[in-house]
């Protein structure tokens, strides 16, 4: 039932399919396990800002294991004090000497200028995450290939939650409208179905894309937890795998009502938006300032060239998502729904640190600042196009955590889209 045309779109499924499968996912992860994609810094200690009783999931597989700081390549620990001069104080001056000897000697004085307008900048209104605090004591820097994104048993009333504060409080919907199959609210027939999707139809293009994105990235998730599932456990080893059974309960058309197969278009339409905020960021990847910095001079090298393969790949997609329809209204108008759209989307980033299991929260936090950061390169179009060739950006710069999660957060719903094909035909061969 997922194929064919996507709303509000002139692509279709099977377009996607083909690219992704074939054309983008392999190099794509090749990618992102080069060091400088595989080390993602952030602060998984942060008090949960709207209520106390978080039930910390206390399953192994719950847990997230930080890297010891000899794991982490040098260039990428000291490119993280390029970003600020506080953290300059906080180490003693031997560890200091010690991380900054990585730093890469062609720095010019005024790219070492441009470091300080980028942080003021970082810091600035186009951003549309809570900025995680990594020059906090308690950040550190996690290997997303030891901590992979996959079932950890962190489930039922806690993980609703979550979910249900995101979709009820942040997606521009009154409280009179039901969502279907919501697993917090009393069953519901198909006349409260019908008026939540007359609802969704009735909003402006801007509000239904924001719905479709948020639902898009939940489907994602359980599309990669059903995959990488816990089939078996023996003191010896743990076997994971692909879990049909789950996989059609969260998506099957008579199982879920019709509900999971549109949960999945919208996963190929977060898939768009991401894919088309990447062909609008070439520009600045291409200048030859920028360097996916981690001290190995032919790793750095390798790495970017493969970066621009993949983006330019991205580019000659032939159906790219028109975001011109975005906020084309009426100016006042549409600055006012481009403000509202930033602070939801900053309010869902601060709601991930009420998630209970550790490594569902990591991976909700990169995956919520990877589509924050699709939309602001997707609404910095001028911008980019002003950069200079050559030379600091003082009006658009994406910071190291900002590239890390663009990619690695892409990298999830690419997987995503695979993953679905891999169900598809096993699925076909059970029937």
């Amino acid at each position: 039932q997922v194929s064919g045309y996507l709303d509000d779109c002139t692509c279709d499924v099977e377009t996607i399919d083909r690219f992704n499968n074939y054309r983008l996912f392999p190099r794509l992860q090749k990618l992102l396990e080069s060091d400088y994609f595989r080390y993602y810094k952030v602060n998984l200690k942060r008090p949960c800002p709207f209520w106390n009783d978080i039930n910390q999931c206390g399953r192994r597989d719950c847990a997230v294991k930080p890297c010891q700081s000899d794991e982490v390549p040098d260039g990428i620990k000291s490119a993280s004090y390029k970003y600020s001069e506080v953290a300059n104080n906080l180490i003693e001056e031997c560890e200091q000497a010690e991380r900054l000897g990585a730093v890469d000697e062609s720095l010019s004085e005024e790219t070492q200028k441009a470091v300080l307008q980028w942080t003021k900048h970082d810091d600035s209104s186009d951003s549309f995450c809570e900025a995680d605090d990594i020059q906090s004591p308690d950040a550190e820097y996690v290997d997303l290939l030891l901590n992979p994104e996959r079932y950890t048993g962190y489930k039922g009333p806690d993980a609703w939650k979550i979910w249900n504060v995101i979709y009820e409080e942040n997606c521009f919907k009154p409280q009179t409208i039901k969502r279907p199959l919501n697993p917090l609210a009393s069953s519901q027939g198909k006349s409260e179905e019908n008026t939540f999707y007359s609802w969704l139809e009735g909003l402006c293009v801007e509000k239904r894309a924001f719905y479709r994105l948020i639902s898009g990235l939940h489907a994602s998730i359980n599309v990669h937890l059903s995959a990488r599932y816990l089939l078996q456990e023996t003191w010896l080893e743990k076997k994971w795998g692909h879990n049909i059974t789950e996989f059609q309960q969260r998506f099957d058309g008579i199982l879920t009502e019709g509900e999971g197969p549109r949960r999945l278009k919208n996963l190929y339409f977060l898939y768009l938006i991401e894919l088309r905020a990447l062909s609008k960021v070439v520009p600045f990847f291409e200048r030859p300032d920028f360097q996916l910095f981690t001290g190995n001079k032919v790793q750095d090298a390798e790495n970017k060239m493969l970066l621009l393969e993949i983006l330019h790949e991205i580019k000659s997609f032939p159906l790219h998502f028109d975001e011109n329809s975005f906020f084309a209204g009426d100016k006042k108008e549409a600055n006012k729904l481009k403000e509202d759209f930033r602070l939801h989307f900053r309010n869902i980033s601060r709601i991930m640190d009420c998630v209970g299991c550790f490594k569902c929260r990591l991976w909700g936090k990169l995956q919520i600042q990877g589509l924050g950061t699709a939309l602001k390169i997707l609404f910095s179009e001028k911008l980019i196009a002003n950069m200079p060739e050559s030379g600091p950006s003082y009006e658009f710069h994406l910071t190291r955590q900002e590239i890390v999660s663009l990619f690695n957060a892409f990298g999830r719903i690419s997987t995503s889209v695979k993953e679905l094909e891999n169900f598809r035909n096993l699925l076909q061969n059970i029937h």
